[in-house]
């Protein structure tokens, strides 16, 4: 590696941790003065509870949040002051063209991308179910999602199979208002109808309730009646719940799984994990797009010095932020394609990272 590629690495990574350092305890200073009297208010939780169940997964959150902004905002400072130095044109007068004084600044791109990838694909996610799941028991006054109860679920088992619930608690794991239905190409054959269903954990069986049976053979119906009977489906009480937060708290590859076993099962609207799914790939992807962008727009020297460009920056960040959270709002209506709404955002602000490197190439 040359000396510039060093001597431009380092002072990209030490701006840009220097950047997260200033905006991450800033973060937690509010956040500590909008939360201390509710943390009062549970006498039995300790600090080191505050502390290592919820400040160290705001941190992982609210770090992963502020990455692009961190980055964008250190590159343009330490750019604008090596451009302010003079060292942008000694560096080009000595035969390094634009393209090759970007290079270090891609390899710094890579490697925080690598790591945000990571981190936002296996550790973010399970740092959120630890940090929901404080918010729930000390922060909410009213419980944002219900883990317990759904109503009015369609299932599709198979091809031909299918089932309906009225309602299903999952915490006694009883179920109303059931039915079964299974269809011979477009003709069904056989219906269960069952008033309530109980599953019987120990056993990974159905006890339906106050059932009738309907058999249809070649136009013929035959029914049955009858109190109680014990049955197998293929599916389990907590393939009920699809809730928002579920995307949030399953590692990528639990949720690609659960994403495509829901759109088996005939799940209609799965936008809301999908834009999770496809989110997770995309921000870290703009590390390339917003280094490309803030060298471009501070490798000059301007006569405003580093503020002018820093405004400029600042500007176009919040444009992009706006920008992308649209996108996952729109992403996910069921009209809607999350792929192309989630990458949206990048696309645009790639297009303008090529003007920007070309004007800043000349």
């Amino acid at each position: 590696m040359k000396i510039l590629d060093r001597y431009i690495l380092k002072k990209y990574f030490v701006t840009f941790f220097f950047t997260l350092l200033i905006l991450i305890p800033i973060a937690i200073a509010i956040d500590v003065s909008e939360k201390v009297d509710k943390f009062l208010k549970h006498p039995d939780l300790s600090t080191h509870e505050i502390i290592n169940d919820y400040y160290v997964n705001f941190i992982i959150n609210y770090g992963n949040t502020f990455m692009p902004l961190a980055l964008f905002i250190s590159v343009i400072l330490f750019t604008s002051k090596l451009s302010g130095n003079s060292e942008v044109i000694a560096i080009h007068s000595s035969g390094i063209s634009f393209k090759r004084f970007l290079r270090p600044y891609l390899i710094g791109a890579s490697i925080i991308a690598v790591v945000s990838l990571f981190a936002n694909h296996f550790i973010v996610p399970k740092s959120n179910k630890t940090f929901e799941e404080f918010q729930e028991t000390y922060l909410r006054n009213t419980k944002k999602y219900n883990k317990t109860y759904v109503r009015k679920i369609n299932l599709q088992l198979s091809q031909n199979d299918f089932v309906y619930f009225g309602s299903f608690n999952l915490k006694s794991n009883n179920g109303y208002n059931f039915s079964y239905e299974r269809f011979n190409g477009n003709e069904l054959s056989y219906k269960i109808i069952g008033q309530s269903i109980k599953w019987i954990e120990k056993d990974s069986t159905y006890k339906i309730s106050n059932y009738k049976k309907r058999h249809i053979s070649q136009g013929e119906d035959k029914i049955e009646s009858g109190i109680v009977f014990d049955t197998v489906f293929n599916f389990t009480p907590s393939e009920l719940l699809y809730v928002d937060y579920l995307a949030k708290e399953l590692p990528s590859d639990e949720l690609a799984t659960h994403i495509k076993e829901s759109e088996d099962r005939g799940v209609k609207n799965l936008n809301n994990y999908k834009v999770e799914l496809y989110k997770r790939t995309s921000l870290p992807i703009s590390s390339f797009i917003l280094t490309i962008i803030a060298v471009s727009l501070s490798s000059k020297k301007r006569r405003g010095g580093i503020g002018i460009n820093l405004a400029s920056g600042i500007t176009l960040m919040f444009i992009y932020i706006f920008f992308l959270k649209v996108s996952e709002v729109l992403g996910a209506t069921a009209e809607a394609n999350p792929f192309w709404m989630v990458w949206m955002p990048n696309i645009i602000f790639g297009i303008l990272a090529i003007v920007l490197f070309r004007y800043a190439n000349r």
